[in-house]
């Protein structure tokens, strides 16, 4: 029996990653921080399947435990400061989770058990002001904010490790993933929990910042097969984990509207745009300067083709389809609460 030791385990890749390893017989381990009420997060269904160690990326000596405890064959280390937005109000915060904690976690796995595959979380937003369309493996980084700062070193500091002491260490450069695990904090979590709410009468107005920005958007239960194929191969290497399409705030907003019934209509440019139902002549969308970022991100669009000849590895969930999974996870979820509560909707 394989075992894997992972990081950020109740985050959205977490919960999708420990399901993929459990299926494929493997013993996991998951490192949580301690807090005064446990939180299992996105992997409740799964905590009588995983053993749960106490430990923090900010201290190495709590990580060398946890790797003696799991002895594991795998380390994927997906904990992060996740939230970009967040990183310009907390930039220490952030370089020491998303930077120097890898680097405690590299250390961790040098001291007991080097021969262990290691798996870093890396990010498309290291290529921040894009210096080339598609971004590749080779493409020149030039992160925008203190998060894709923080995880460029993230990044380097585990090719660094691979070169410098042999260790079996990959970075997997993923673009936007999704799903209806989503933290509420992210935009397309935030699109299609406002839609929800608004079609159940418990919202007016879902406010945004640039609808003219441009992702990479994709399924995150696609994208942690191949975090777990690269970790299988013979030689460690850093893949790109992307869609190959690219698509606006404005388009994922007008889908999952149109998901729930309604057709939207725009009017206006820049902060005076907004959305307006074609049916009601409401205007159920507006866009707010505070959701802008003191730096944009204007277009991330990957290109997979490394990943898909060398790992073997397909994407199955599309654009539409992720949208409409999200939205009607969102309406199934609020819809209930109403009911719940006796509210009329």
């Amino acid at each position: 029996m394989k075992r894997a030791l992972i990081t950020g385990i109740t985050g959205q890749d977490g919960s999708y990653l420990t399901e993929l390893l459990l299926e494929k017989g493997y013993k996991v381990y998951g490192v949580v921080r301690r807090k005064s009420k446990a939180d299992y997060g996105t992997v409740e269904h799964l905590k009588k399947d995983i053993e749960f160690i106490y430990a923090d990326m900010t201290d190495m000596a709590s990580l060398i435990r946890a790797m003696k405890i799991a002895q594991p064959d795998e380390v994927y280390n997906l904990a992060a400061q996740s939230f970009v937005a967040t990183s310009w109000e907390q930039p220490l915060a952030t370089a020491e989770i998303n930077a120097i904690g890898v680097t405690n976690m590299l250390e961790s796995i040098r001291v007991v058990k080097p021969e262990a595959r290691f798996y870093q979380a890396s990010t498309s937003e290291m290529f921040g002001l894009v210096q080339e369309t598609p971004q590749t493996e080779t493409t020149p980084l030039y992160p925008r904010s203190p998060y894709g700062v923080a995880k460029l070193y993230g990044h380097w500091i585990t090719k660094n490790y691979r070169e410098s002491f042999q260790m079996y260490a990959c970075s997997g450069i993923l673009f936007n993933h999704e799903s209806p695990r989503r933290g509420m904090e992210f935009v397309t979590r935030k699109i299609t929990d406002a839609v929800a709410r608004i079609k159940c009468g418990l919202q007016d107005t879902l406010y945004l910042g640039n609808m003219d920005a441009k992702r990479d958007w994709g399924y995150a239960g696609d994208y942690v097969k191949a975090m777990w194929l690269m970790l299988q191969q013979k030689e460690a290497d850093d893949y790109v984990i992307a869609s190959g399409e690219t698509h606006s705030v404005r388009e994922f907003v007008e889908l999952a509207f149109r998901h729930a019934g309604i057709e939207l209509e725009w009017s206006g440019e820049g902060i005076e745009e907004k959305g307006i139902d074609k049916n009601s002549g409401k205007t159920l969308v507006a866009v707010d300067q505070r959701f802008f970022r003191p730096a944009e991100v204007e277009i991330l669009l990957g290109n997979p083709s490394k990943a898909q000849s060398v790992l073997k590895w397909e994407r199955a969930v599309g654009f539409e389809e992720l949208v409409r999974m999200m939205t009607e996870g969102d309406l199934a979820r609020v819809s209930g609460e109403v009911a719940g509560n006796g509210v009329d909707a």
